[in-house]
């Protein structure tokens, strides 16, 4: 694997929080702030969840109860993601010191035009 982009241990630490070196600060705009950032970013916000699921499933009980026990976890883990996914990519993007305010490029060109056709239509 090439130094621009994590190992699956880095990427495990990435996941949980940790810093990527500055090698690696392409992959991670891309990561944040590329095509299908929010799939990516769903992804990475269960890797810290894992163990506890894992425990869920050695509680005592049947195996339907256990495993909405994960489901349950798994839907507020996601919720909670969802919600706090502009926060936490300002500060993934800052704890690898990348600029809080970075969007992707095509996203960025899209919201300029409509803002601009708005004006265009309400500047009368």
């Amino acid at each position: 694997m090439s130094a621009t982009r994590p190992n699956p241990l880095q990427w495990i630490a990435y996941a949980c929080g940790a810093r990527l070196p500055e090698s690696m600060n392409d992959w991670v705009l891309n990561d944040i702030t590329g095509d299908h950032y929010v799939v990516r970013h769903l992804v990475r916000a269960m890797v810290p969840f894992l163990p506890l699921f894992a425990i869920f499933m050695l509680f005592p009980g049947p195996l339907w109860l256990r495993g909405s026990m994960v489901l349950l976890g798994i839907l507020l883990a996601l919720f909670y993601s969802v919600v706090y996914i502009h926060q936490n990519r300002a500060r993934r993007l800052q704890k690898n010191g990348l600029p809080m305010d970075l969007d992707n490029p095509r996203r960025k060109a899209a919201r300029e035009a409509e803002e601009d056709a708005y004006r265009r239509l309400w500047a009368r």
